[in-house]
């Protein structure tokens, strides 16, 4: 019997653990369709202090937590936990974290509790979510970024994991969506990357200034292998982007089931 492809969401929402917004959805339903078309499928999302673990049935997974993550030469413990999603009994895995995670914001979107340790916030979560695939041992064909919290993901899997046998043969997809924020990360983003080892030529999208939404979204663009528009009203500037930089996208189509199968076929051009 055939070996089923394996599909790697990393989402920023997912319903029902946070409330219903078009991303949380997305989160769900996306992942779910792939599942129905026959993909085995995981996905990974922060563990908000706004979500209920009792409700929701969330446990800590103890042979996945334990090690430390490190972030601007200081150690944060990553804990892991888990949850199952009914009725597609679905595994939905929670990246924990009490100094990045532990807040119940008004917005997840825009964590508008701390932004300015937005910056630290996803390149744990990135680092988070690599770490604990490698635990796995499970070799996702296709790695799917889905939401700006996602975006250092590529960069990582691309320089930082370059010969992990895990990722060896991923396809990394990133989805842009029309939702942004407003602000700009840390001044000092810059030179936490360049202490994990990136140079400037990793990061030449985001090496000019602060680094705002679009700067943000070009780094991960320029280290995924594909692109796919999520919503209707992506940004002009960051399609243009995806568009010259030659990689296969996926653009949005309104009708919400024909979208969804058309992932699928999509993948399936991307996968060796």
């Amino acid at each position: 019997m055939k070996e089923r492809n394996k599909v790697l969401y990393i989402s920023q929402e997912i319903a029902p653990y946070l409330p219903e917004t078009p991303m949380s959805v997305a989160g769900r339903t996306l992942p779910q369709s792939a599942q129905e078309n026959g993909y085995e499928v995981r996905t990974f999302m922060p563990k908000y202090g706004s979500i209920n673990e009792r409700r929701n049935q969330l446990h800590e997974v103890i042979r996945l937590s334990g090690m430390n993550v490190v972030i601007d030469d200081t150690d944060h413990p990553l804990i892991i936990k888990v949850a199952t999603l009914q009725p597609t009994r679905m595994q939905v895995y929670f990246i924990d974290n009490d100094d990045y995670f532990q807040f119940s914001p008004d917005k997840i979107l825009e964590i508008v509790s701390s932004p300015e340790d937005n910056d630290e916030r996803i390149m744990f979560f990135a680092r988070g979510v690599i770490e604990t695939v490698r635990k796995l041992r499970w070799n996702p064909a296709i790695i799917h970024c889905l939401g700006w919290t996602s975006a250092l993901v590529p960069l990582y899997l691309k320089y930082a994991y370059p010969d992990d046998p895990t990722f060896s043969k991923s396809k990394i997809v990133y989805a842009l969506r029309d939702e942004d924020f407003d602000y700009t990360l840390n001044e000092r983003f810059l030179e936490k990357l360049e202490a994990d080892q990136f140079d400037g030529e990793m990061l030449k999208s985001i090496s000019d200034g602060p680094v705002d939404f679009i700067k943000l979204n070009k780094l991960a663009i320029d280290h995924s292998d594909a692109i796919v528009q999520s919503t209707a009203n992506v940004n002009p500037e960051l399609m243009e982007y995806a568009r010259q930089s030659g990689k296969p996208i996926l653009e949005f189509i309104p009708d919400e089931t024909e979208f969804l199968n058309k992932y699928a076929e999509f993948y399936e051009t991307l996968i060796d």
